[in-house]
């Protein structure tokens, strides 16, 4: 928003080259706000903009582009601007750069760095793809448990500086074991002659460098923090996760899963930078699936043509009636599968959720049946009474009978499908998401037609069947 709004005037200071004004025009802005103005710009424009910020601004505004403004900014730089923004940035930032370029870019970005710096990025780059190991940085305070709180505090503003938050400062013991957080408000409001042993209760929550990052956002909703600490195997403390690397997981995590409710794989990029093909070959083998399940559809009704030849009018119907129950099962299948996200519901909950959806399905599809049914009677006498015709035949009430039946079994047959899915699915040990709303729409198009149709041939046998 910023940037659109200042993009006239940014334009003219580059088109006259007035890079100084434009320096000017930087030096006191936020770098998330600076980042954003560049992410608005043209790619070509992008490169002029960074070039002239100072050095110190440039490396915190790098560290909230994204990956591709990134790899695009490093092209345009000079080599000695790469090493001291790669050098500057946090490891956890760098390692998320470095684990999206080819393998070859990122070795010739990792020989540009300092020796130690490279060690840090090559442990990160070590851990498993997806893991908290990937996510955390080294970059935090740890002190021993006979310091007092001046030594600690002393500490902290000696080295301090590198520190990705001070907002809690880490207990270890002689061989760097984890024994306690402590946050620093608990050291500003002590005496200075506390010993730390005093302040510590070792009841902290920690996470393992091999945890799953979806396991780490659910540990940090749980305990609602805003750093957790890394360990090793050992019991070492080796880095810190924090928790603006766990709303981009989260957000990642959201985007996934919602691709997948729309009945599709996973985008691994930004929609408008996939190529055309990368779009189709994603969203194509859902769509033939989908497309399978709507022929046992289109089977279905093969099998009831004879009885749809004799009433041509259920089938004005059946749109109605099939999509009330893919409607009613995709709500069900999305609220399970988000209450399963968040922990609300486990395999062990089935029972109880069938049992709800059951009394929450029959509910609706009385309402909806009776709506349906009402709708069948009101045409009916109206076309009688103000058009002298019989919209649907002198049999009309069993046509309502019928459809408000009709749309009580499929809506409560979509609940019910909807809501058990996903167990299914978590069952075998796959990803509920997948039983988006599509597939579920398109499971009960193909039960409801069955359900329909039987349900006429009970009610309208001898009538108009």
């Amino acid at each position: 928003m910023v940037g659109r709004i200042l993009q006239p005037e940014i334009k003219n200071l580059i088109d006259s080259r007035n890079f100084g004004a434009l320096r000017e025009v930087f030096s006191d802005w936020p770098p998330a706000d600076v980042a954003e103005v560049i992410l608005d710009m043209p790619e070509h424009e992008q490169v002029i903009i960074f070039r002239v910020l100072p050095h110190d601004l440039a490396a915190d505004v790098f560290e909230y582009l994204e990956v591709d403004a990134q790899q695009q900014l490093l092209r345009g730089m000079a080599q000695e601007q790469v090493v001291g923004i790669l050098n500057e940035m946090s490891p956890d930032d760098r390692t998320a750069l470095l684990e999206e370029l080819p393998s070859a870019a990122a070795r010739q970005l990792l020989q540009l760095l300092t020796p130690d710096e490279r060690r840090t990025a090559q442990a990160l780059l070590g851990y498993p793809e997806g893991s908290v190991g990937r996510l955390m940085t080294p970059d935090f305070i740890a002190v021993h448990a006979d310091w007092t709180v001046k030594e600690v505090l002393d500490y902290v503003r000696e080295n301090g500086q590198d520190s990705e938050t001070l907002n809690v400062i880490y207990v270890v013991d002689e061989r760097g074991k984890l024994i306690d957080d402590l946050r620093i408000r608990e050291f500003l409001l002590k005496p200075l002659e506390t010993k730390v042993r005093d302040l510590i209760d070792e009841n902290y929550v920690s996470l393992s460098v091999v945890d799953p990052e979806r396991d780490a956002v659910a540990v940090f909703r749980k305990y609602d923090r805003t750093a957790l600490p890394v360990t090793d195997s050992n019991g070492v403390l080796v880095g810190m996760v924090t928790i603006d690397d766990m709303l981009d997981v989260a957000e990642e995590e959201a985007t996934e899963d919602i691709q997948k409710f729309g009945g599709m794989q996973a985008l691994e990029e930004p929609y408008l930078k996939l190529p055309l093909m990368g779009v189709v070959r994603k969203r194509a083998p859902w769509l033939a699936v989908l497309l399978l399940g709507e022929m046992l559809t289109a089977t279905a009704m093969a099998y009831y043509q004879t009885e749809i030849a004799k009433a041509l009018v259920l089938t004005v119907f059946l749109p109605m009636i099939i999509s009330s129950g893919g409607n009613s099962g995709s709500q069900a299948s999305t609220l399970i599968i988000r209450a399963m996200a968040l922990g609300e519901v486990t395999l062990r909950d089935w029972w109880r959720v069938m049992r709800r959806e059951f009394q929450a399905g029959l509910l609706l599809g009385v309402m909806l049946g009776c709506i349906g049914a009402c709708r069948v009677a009101m045409w009916a006498i109206i076309g009688q009474q103000y058009f002298h015709q019989d919209v649907y035949g002198s049999h009309w009430a069993l046509v309502a009978l019928t459809v408000g039946v009709a749309l009580i079994g499929v809506v409560l047959w979509g609940s019910l499908s909807g809501s058990m899915l996903p167990f299914a699915l978590r069952r075998f040990g796959l990803d509920p998401a997948t039983s988006s709303a599509p597939f579920v729409a398109t499971l009960v198009d193909v039960t409801g037609v069955i359900i329909y149709f039987t349900l006429a041939l009970i009610f309208l046998r001898g009538t108009m069947l």
